[in-house]
């Protein structure tokens, strides 16, 4: 019987573990026999580049995102088209700056207005970013080079935001980005910074909200490779106070799950490679580890009165609530508590997020604060 306990008790450790420890190790031993990463192409000629900007509530910032993108350096031409999501101030200080607009209706969502803008563009490289996010010099041209490679669909860029714990946790998602790439494709994108080839576009459904992840489930879905470049990057701010950290961490999360649930023919053993990268990189951290977490604590509560570990386990998890709640009261904490409050919270995020996902919490038209 004691037999049996330690073995569920180390299979719920290892499936915590799984996506933030398992995953990464086996993508580092796989990694281990490629001798390099892909080399970027560098096109002969520059095609011209549509810089697609869905913007919504975003009159104070979009003027600067469009002279920002005009400013980039890219050595083509380049056209900046913002899509006013049913927003009419915003649509008309962006002609002022100098962009193409199209102004739709009513509002839709983000999903839609990229559909809508892809749909003019007159190109077929396209970039698709935030009109919050500041490029880096020379992204466009290193993000869309490439496309100059047939077999890439999309291409995904980096995103640099926060510091600390938040700041560890992006830099451990680069690098898993890097070494799925490095096997051949990777599965995430970020929506402040992404290019994609038009031929390779398929509308994204009106009943999708987290528009990165799927168009890159669906670009490896059929057949297409996503690229990553580190060294195309956008810098964006922190998402705000913890409350709208909590909301919008738990809305993408829950919106990934269901563009998850839309794509569970994926998750097929017959596709074992695609298959193996949802599970290590989203699936199994999103659902199972923070799941094996509760009934971690559950059992380490039962337990309390007579085992040490589980005492040790239930004072290093109120350690970690502690750091949480620290951090949301903008307490500076020394990097290893703000490592921990971060791995923490994002544990209690997946839980967030799940709620949602079951309640039916699409999220296609969330209340977002003006910028």
């Amino acid at each position: 019987m004691r037999t049996r306990s330690a073995l569920g008790l180390a299979a719920l450790g290892v499936s915590v573990a799984a996506g933030h420890v398992v995953y990464p190790m086996a993508l580092a031993a796989l990694t281990k026999f490629k001798s390099a990463q892909p080399v970027r192409p560098a096109p002969a000629v520059w095609p011209p580049v549509t810089v697609i900007v869905p913007a919504y509530l975003e009159r104070n910032v979009i003027a600067d995102k469009v002279r920002d993108v005009k400013a980039n350096g890219y050595p083509g031409e380049v056209t900046v088209l913002v899509v006013a999501d049913g927003d009419e101030a915003t649509a008309s200080i962006a002609a002022a700056a100098g962009a193409e607009v199209l102004l739709l209706t009513e509002r839709g969502g983000k999903s839609q207005a990229l559909n809508a803008g892809v749909a003019v563009a007159e190109t077929e490289w396209i970039v698709l970013t935030d009109a919050n996010a500041v490029l880096t010099p020379g992204s466009l041209q290193r993000l869309v080079a490439w496309l100059d490679d047939e077999t890439v669909g999309a291409v995904a860029g980096e995103k640099l935001e926060g510091d600390g714990g938040e700041l560890a946790y992006w830099k451990f998602t680069s690098w898993i980005k890097r070494a799925e790439w490095k096997l051949g494709s990777t599965l995430a994108m970020d929506g402040g910074l992404c290019a994609v080839r038009k031929s390779a576009w398929d509308p994204i459904p009106k009943d999708i909200s987290c528009d990165d992840f799927w168009i890159s489930l669906d670009m490896n879905d059929r057949g297409y490779r996503v690229a990553y470049e580190p060294e195309a990057r956008v810098i964006e701010d922190t998402i705000g106070s913890f409350g709208q950290s909590w909301e919008r961490r738990t809305r993408v999360l829950g919106s990934s799950l269901f563009v998850l649930w839309k794509k569970r023919h994926m998750l097929s053993p017959t596709r074992p490679v695609v298959s193996s990268k949802i599970w290590g990189h989203k699936l199994w951290r999103s659902t199972a580890g923070p799941l094996s977490h509760v009934a971690l604590l559950g059992i380490a509560t039962g337990t309390v009165r007579t085992s040490r570990l589980s005492q040790v386990f239930l004072v290093g998890n109120a350690a970690a609530a502690l750091f949480v709640v620290a951090q949301s009261r903008e307490v500076d904490l020394p990097k290893p508590a703000s490592l921990v409050a971060q791995v923490a919270y994002l544990q209690a995020v997946a839980l967030g997020g799940m709620v949602r996902f079951v309640q039916g919490d699409r999220a296609l038209k969330w209340k977002k604060p003006e910028r």
